[in-house]
């Protein structure tokens, strides 16, 4: 399975983007997808989470409120809607895919570079 993240910019302090993850198959289940970012000098961060049927989510305290996770498994993607956004959220973010009952992010895609200018 190959995921492309898509979706990154340049973007004002309070402003929104919207990320995207597409796979490149489908899978039965769908795999849970994660959004992770990565800003320069910084270790790698999970950012939310979907399950793979779209009802468990989970989110990072910095993100809670203001980025919500969606997937729409019939176009084999997963959605990560960031409002509100900071300088601090500037970072490459990436989407990984991890099989149903599996610890494992097993499968990521390139990263898209989000920034947010003050």
């Amino acid at each position: 399975v190959q995921l492309q993240a898509s979706g990154g910019g340049l973007v004002q302090a309070g402003g929104s983007l919207k990320l995207s993850c597409t796979a490149s198959e489908r899978t039965e289940p769908p795999y849970d997808i994660g959004w992770f970012r990565q800003a320069p000098g910084k270790e790698r961060e999970i950012v939310a989470s979907i399950g793979w049927n779209a009802g468990a989510t989970n989110y990072a305290d910095a993100v809670a409120g203001r980025f919500t996770i969606s997937r729409d498994n019939a176009k084999n993607t997963v959605y990560l809607q960031m409002n509100s956004l900071k300088p601090e959220d500037t970072a490459v973010y990436y989407c990984a895919g991890r099989p149903p009952l599996s610890s494992s992010w097993a499968y990521w895609g390139q990263g898209t570079q989000v920034t947010v200018s003050s």
